[in-house]
């Protein structure tokens, strides 16, 4: 069950599963699928060709010129938080446990009340374009840059590996083509946008993707209520009557075995999103902090809207699909696996032509997060390691964006490669390290930076690397890697998710390292505070 938590929730590799069933529905047999998915393309394509005349600085490449309204914020960031894994997962967590999925739509969506009140009005005040513009505001600009790009980066990487296996299997399941063949498609259209249309294309793409992601969750809901008189009491009692487990559905727990490992993935889920590069890259694509707010607000209500929507299309696929024999294969399960029965309940209200813009719409999801992961990546690499780094700040605008390209192509190469290697692995253990990170790592050196007048480079950057380490070491030791994927007996780490430690060990390093840095540079540190917080206060950024 915990490794089912891991896959549905996290992971993009519920779609390779259905890879390896035949389907009725096989996606590679529907026409309207592949039109919707070569519209979409199209359009797609379209719009980086537009963008690309608007793309010609730093400031339009990175962050679109700060000229995103905040409504259109608030769709892209929905846009780059509800993946695929967000239809398909928690759909079916709900298919299987019931009540006990509803736990992870609420535990995605607490994140974003702690970034409105925490994160968002200091970091579009006091940053420019990326996360490390923020936390090396008062400190030390060399080491806390090349730690934090150091951690994006890491973040980055492992995240574009899930999507990047995920949307390979999709295509190659709606055009049958070859894996290796699926993966370079999808690795050329997301170096496209990002390399020609920049933040601005990738805004486009994300928002495009949200609405569709909306609009289909929405209709499928409202067919799956048509069913039952738009009765919820009516869905619930259908529900427990073809579930398994019937009445037991309604109540909570089962899903987490221990209070620790459950405390874990709720910090890592929560506090994770608030240190997700392309994530908090959005803050700086709007042109103030009033924007910055309202951005959230816009997309808190967005993606509440969408969980609400997926629990409903959940308790719907338990009344609609479990019982339904053309949906499970002859042994008696469900076809593809229980990931799948999002897109088995499009096919059962909607028939062929609403599975197609489904199946299209799942893809598009994918396709939008890898480009806004790769943009993240490229300018952690080009902004903060070569221009702030390497050549100290002293660097043009061309020669910066010249390096971006580059590292746009140099990650589209990387994680073709990574995509195509991790074909067969269970990479659902790298999707749960990528919110541990970002929590462990990014998010207590950003928080603390902001609040804490104590904080130096030293203890930013060795406490930041401890939280790590301690996040990277502790999933390899953990059940789901140590015995799952390397076959040892016995786990040496007994719990499934590192966050409540590694976050421990994260801000503890850093109050402590920089307690104990009484160098004269610390001591400017900490008296650059109060320049910071009048700045930040003004709203004045700086601009490094």
């Amino acid at each position: 069950m915990k490794r089912f938590l891991l896959t549905s929730i996290l992971a993009i590799d519920a779609l390779p599963a259905l890879a390896s069933e035949p389907s009725s529905l096989a996606h590679g047999h529907n026409p309207i699928a592949i039109g919707m998915f070569l519209l979409f393309v199209a359009s797609t394509l379209l719009i980086t060709r537009w963008a690309a005349r608007k793309n010609n600085s730093v400031a339009d490449h990175y962050a679109a010129g700060g000229k995103i309204t905040a409504f259109q914020n608030g769709w892209a960031i929905a846009g780059d938080y509800m993946s695929a894994a967000s239809l398909l997962g928690i759909s079916a967590l709900v298919f299987t446990s019931g009540y006990d999925g509803l736990i992870y739509s609420v535990g995605f969506l607490a994140s974003w009340p702690i970034i409105l009140f925490l994160i968002a009005e200091p970091l579009r005040n006091l940053g420019k374009y990326t996360l490390a513009d923020v936390v090396s505001y008062r400190l030390q600009q060399r080491p806390i840059r090349a730690f934090a790009a150091s951690s994006s980066i890491v973040i980055v990487l492992l995240y574009l590996v899930s999507q990047m296996v995920g949307a390979g299997k999709l295509v190659e399941l709606l055009f049958g083509l070859n894996y290796i063949v699926a993966v370079v498609v999808v690795g050329v259209l997301m170096v496209v946008y990002v390399f020609f249309g920049g933040m601005l294309a990738t805004t486009w793409i994300q928002i495009i993707k949200a609405v569709l992601l909306l609009a289909g969750a929405a209709f499928m809901a409202f067919m799956v209520l048509s069913r039952f008189g738009f009765s919820m009491n009516a869905l619930f009692a259908q529900a427990i009557l073809a579930h398994p487990k019937h009445v037991a559905i309604m109540s909570p727990g089962g899903l987490v075995s221990d209070p620790v490992s459950a405390v874990s993935l709720g910090l890592a889920l929560i506090f994770g999103t608030a240190g997700l590069p392309h994530i908090l890259m959005r803050f700086f694509t709007v042109g103030n902090v009033q924007a910055a707010r309202k951005s959230v607000l816009y997309a808190t209500g967005i993606v509440g809207i969408g969980y609400a929507l997926i629990i409903i299309i959940g308790f719907g696929s338990i009344a609609l699909v479990a019982s339904d024999p053309q949906y499970h294969n002859a042994a008696g399960a469900v076809t593809g696996g229980a990931n799948m029965v999002a897109i088995h309940l499009a096919h059962a209200v909607g028939g062929n032509v609403f599975l197609g813009f489904i199946c299209a719409v799942a893809f598009s999801t994918i396709l939008a997060v890898v480009a806004g992961l790769t943009l993240a990546g490229s300018s952690a690499i080009s902004h903060d390691l070569y221009a702030n780094v390497l050549r100290g700040g002293k660097c043009t605008d061309r020669e910066e964006m010249r390096v971006s390209r580059v590292t746009t192509l140099v990650l589209g190469v990387l994680s073709i490669l990574l995509g195509i290697a991790f074909e067969k692995q269970n990479i659902a253990f790298i999707v749960s390290l990528t919110f541990s990170i970002a929590a462990s790592s990014n998010f207590p050196v950003l928080l603390l930076s902001i609040y804490w007048r104590g904080l130096t480079t030293r203890g930013a950057v060795v406490g930041g690397m401890l939280g790590l380490i301690t996040a990277v070491t502790l999933t390899v030791l953990s059940p789901t890697v140590w015995v799952q994927v390397l076959g040892h007996a016995h786990a040496l780490y007994p719990y499934e998710y590192p966050a409540l430690f590694s976050m421990i060990v994260a801000f503890a390093g850093i109050v402590v390292f920089s307690l104990i840095d009484n160098s004269a540079r610390a001591k400017s540190e900490r008296a650059l505070f109060d320049r910071q917080l009048v700045d930040c206060e003004l709203g004045m950024a700086k601009r490094s």
